[in-house]
């Protein structure tokens, strides 16, 4: 079993710590006296970022599915071309200085779109501080992948004039958050800490299979596990892998299937999951259940995604592997 000793000799930037205090952050952003945005008519909103950055849209194109906004996530350089006047653009940066996000950003001189910025400083805050564009400074913990949950809830707060998200639902998920946290930190008093028995269980290529409305999840873990585990990772919807993905499953490989699962899906993609646990066990497949927490959706993604970033971590360090170093990163940055 993992220590918390262990994790401080390999974790040297102390991501670690960061991730122990994603509840307390959450509700920080979350009651901050920013000033609320207050735009009128927006029916469109575009979520521009990259990594970290962009999984803030992931898990808004979600939340927001069942209302009346339209969402479109850009990571790369192009805005859609229904942007339009009725458009909210939102570009976050957690460092303020990502290539393509400042990109769109420069499309607010000559879009009738309306334009909102996030960052910890950087080009985007000099950039919008010219050209008098609204711009919320936001403190970056760690990295930008470990501050996900920090920017996440002041874009819940600082929109909550304008989107459809019950407050009780975003109190719920913080709630939420804090009672996992009891039972996936390395010194949990829980006999079962399902975030290291995951970790010690990922050995190869974990293959993740989502139901709608955890996609972010997915890619979020994905990212993730590059990132800290330096691990290659797929995923994949999976009602979509019943038309073609299964089809792989009939020759044997080094991929580890892992099921994301909502605690109340769809009645038939329940069905689905049965089916191919089914197959799994007829072809002597190991494979993984995690379920979300009970509640609203917002509560669902943000407790999956403590979760398995806490899996990522773990599975790092089980490997000795440093979580925080993205020297490849570094090194495309560079090139540019």
């Amino acid at each position: 079993m993992l220590t918390s000793d262990q994790i401080k000799k390999i974790d040297t930037q102390d991501m670690y710590k960061t991730y122990e205090n994603w509840p307390e952050i959450a509700e920080q952003n979350y009651y901050k006296k920013f000033d609320k945005l207050d735009v009128k008519d927006i029916d469109h909103i575009v979520f521009a970022g990259m990594g970290g950055s962009g999984t803030i849209g992931d898990i808004f194109s979600s939340i927001l599915s069942k209302t009346n906004i339209h969402v479109s996530v850009v990571k790369g350089y192009s805005l859609p071309k229904t942007v339009n006047e009725r458009t909210l653009i939102m570009c976050t940066s957690i460092s303020g200085n990502t290539e393509e996000t400042l990109s769109i950003l420069e499309n607010a001189k000559k879009s009738n779109a309306r334009f909102v910025s996030m960052s910890s400083g950087g080009k985007m805050e000099d950039f919008c501080e010219k050209n008098n564009l609204k711009f919320y400074k936001i403190k970056k913990d760690h990295s930008p992948r470990a501050s996900l949950l920090g920017f996440l809830y002041a874009a819940l707060n600082i929109f909550e004039e304008i989107i459809q998200i019950n407050k009780n639902d975003v109190n719920e998920s913080i709630k939420s958050l804090y009672e996992l946290k009891k039972g996936i930190l390395v010194d949990s008093l829980y006999k079962k800490n399902m975030a290291i028995e995951l970790a010690e269980w990922i050995k190869e290529i974990p293959m993740l299979y989502y139901p709608w409305g955890l996609e972010s999840v997915a890619i979020r873990f994905k990212n993730s596990m590059q990132e800290n585990a330096k691990k290659h990772v797929m995923y994949e919807d999976v009602i979509e892998t019943c038309h073609n993905g299964i089809v792989s499953w009939e020759k044997s490989s080094n991929v580890q299937p892992i099921l994301i699962r909502g605690s109340n899906d769809h009645k038939k993609t329940i069905e689905r999951w049965d089916i191919i646990k089914e197959f799994f066990q007829e072809k002597n497949i190991n494979y993984k259940e995690i379920f979300s927490v009970d509640g609203n959706i917002l509560s669902k993604i943000v407790c999956l995604i403590y979760i398995l970033d806490m899996t990522s971590i773990y599975n790092a360090v089980i490997g000795k592997i440093d979580p925080s170093p993205v020297n490849s990163i570094d090194f495309i940055k560079d090139k540019l």
